[in-house]
């Protein structure tokens, strides 16, 4: 069983809805990324996505874009990521690590070299933005090295495309709450509840839902109905700026515990 199975697996046992925190891969800065994952664990993280920086990350609000322009203009690529979940490997292994990011580095890394690479490091799954459900074929190095492939999912999509994107997800289903960027404030919790009631009805993986929880109000409205939470937006802000190592993995577990607090208030619907 995969660490994202194992982890989905032990929070249905538990009732518990999942916490899924995100930030940009070298930014605050490039010492901090080892320890603001850890101090995400240590605050009731049950998964991290770090995200790769790029230079058009087309589904991504202003926040997210400017925290990667950062990490870009420090030089951060792929090997130094790796370098970091295999960093993060030496005192963690259980925390499932998932890259999410666009094709684009991929490709130019070359995709069996990069399945082996994020395997060897302790990466468990990839959600590539711009590798919709249409262009399967093009992430296949990455399921055969042993990645999950996390597919989104959104107000838009299509029944048929649903058939299609349940059918073949591994690890999650991520849910895009609302059509349109990261960091936007539009979240409608009666709208969302319905519509991923009706994915998880034909879902055989757990669906985390993202994109405009900001908050432990927000977080805790939506862990009534999703499997999981995913919060990026509001914590890359908050770490925007730090000092230091100290300072970001402090304001990471500051941001991030009163959210898992909120979330053990409601139960996982599984």
């Amino acid at each position: 069983m995969s660490r994202i199975d194992a982890r989905f697996a032990e929070l249905a046992a538990r009732g518990r809805t999942g916490l899924i925190p995100f930030f940009t891969a070298g930014d605050p800065s490039l010492e901090a990324v080892v320890p603001v994952m850890h101090a995400l664990v240590d605050a009731g993280a049950d998964l991290i996505e770090l995200g790769v920086p790029f230079s058009d990350p087309m589904a991504d609000g202003p926040v997210i874009q400017h925290a990667s322009e950062r990490a870009l203009a420090k030089g951060v690529g792929l090997a130094r990521i790796f370098d970091w979940v295999r960093e993060f490997r030496r005192h963690d292994t259980a925390t499932p690590v998932v890259l999410m990011g666009y094709m684009n580095p991929v490709e130019i890394h070359g995709a069996a070299r990069f399945g082996a690479d994020a395997v060897a490091a302790g990466v468990d799954g990839v959600l590539l933005v711009d590798c919709p459900i249409e262009e399967i074929a093009a992430a296949s190095p990455l399921r055969d090295a042993g990645l999950a492939q996390i597919f989104l999912a959104a107000p838009t999509t299509t029944e048929e495309r649903l058939a299609r994107v349940c059918a073949a997800a591994q690890g999650f289903l991520y849910y895009v709450s609302f059509a349109g960027i990261t960091g936007a404030d539009r979240l409608s919790t009666a709208d969302v509840g319905e519509r991923v009631a009706a994915i998880r009805r034909r879902a055989s993986t757990p669906v985390a839902v993202g994109f405009g929880v900001r908050d432990a109000a927000s977080a805790a409205a939506i862990g009534e109905f999703a499997d999981a939470v995913v919060i990026g937006s509001a914590l890359v802000e908050r770490l925007a700026g730090a000092a230091d190592a100290d300072e970001a993995a402090e304001r990471a577990r500051a941001f991030l515990a009163p959210i898992r607090t909120a979330l053990d208030t409601v139960g996982c619907f599984t």
